[in-house]
């Protein structure tokens, strides 16, 4: 117990001070904070393994970051020496994991040609240029994978061409599509979307309906669902709020 007495009074504040700074950063439920302060190291042990290990498995992908900033400057150095349109499109793929969109839509323009017959890089290319903020440039390429697959990548393609319309000025083909898509889909983004659509256009109670109805799928959600859908449930509730 000495020992134990021992770590906790040289480590709890450095501990303590971690899981706030987790706290703030992922908010979760604010008894959290509670806990790190009223338990101490205790509790800021309890905390850590509660809320941050389970947050370092879910994103255990992002330790790759390394890894795949090596795989980049491999293909920057392959495309001087061999410019295909493969070698562009796995180098934009890898962009658009790293969010890096600007460069993204550089590669996906020098993948993508008149003989490009896939759907995948015109889909990613539509993403870029709706994470940029080019809603009229995305439009093109999104309509072209909803022609040929209205289910691709599970209706985020319907979700997003829906979400480009609206920033567009095209309110009736938003609506429709938006509606489409909603008939299958329950994915935040796309429901979020939708919220922010309905309050654009005055619509507060529908808007606030569909933020509740983003809301309301936390209840049933396990630990890990929750985390990966904490930003969307934030965005929900100022949604919420705005048109309350």
């Amino acid at each position: 117990m000495g020992d134990l007495y021992y770590i906790l009074g040289h480590w709890g504040l450095i501990l303590q001070v971690v899981a706030i700074v987790h706290f703030i950063r992922r908010r979760p439920n604010f008894f959290w904070l509670w806990i790190i302060l009223i338990g101490g190291g205790l509790g800021a042990i309890v905390y850590f393994a509660m809320e941050i290990l389970p947050d370092m498995v879910l994103l255990k992908g992002s330790f790759g970051f390394f890894e795949r900033r090596q795989k980049i400057q491999k293909l920057e150095d392959l495309i001087q020496q061999n410019p295909s349109a493969g070698n562009y499109e796995e180098l934009a793929d890898l962009y658009l994991e790293d969010k890096n969109y600007k460069r993204a839509l550089e590669c996906y323009n020098q993948a993508i040609s008149a003989r490009t017959d896939s759907l995948d890089p015109f889909y990613r290319r539509g993403v870029c240029k709706v994470e940029l903020g080019q809603f009229a440039d995305a439009v093109p390429d999104l309509e072209r994978v909803v022609e040929k697959d209205p289910k691709y990548d599970f209706f985020r393609a319907q979700g997003l061409l829906a979400h480009a319309y609206a920033k567009t000025n095209q309110p009736d083909r938003a609506e429709a599509l938006f509606k489409n898509a909603l008939e299958t889909s329950t994915m935040s983004e796309t429901m979020y979307n939708y919220g922010q659509f309905l309050l654009a256009q005055g619509r507060k109670p529908e808007a606030k309906e569909w933020a509740e109805r983003i809301l309301s799928k936390r209840a049933a959600m396990p630990g890990y669902l929750k985390r990966r859908e904490r930003p969307w449930f934030r965005k929900a509730s100022s949604l919420r709020s705005q048109a309350s």
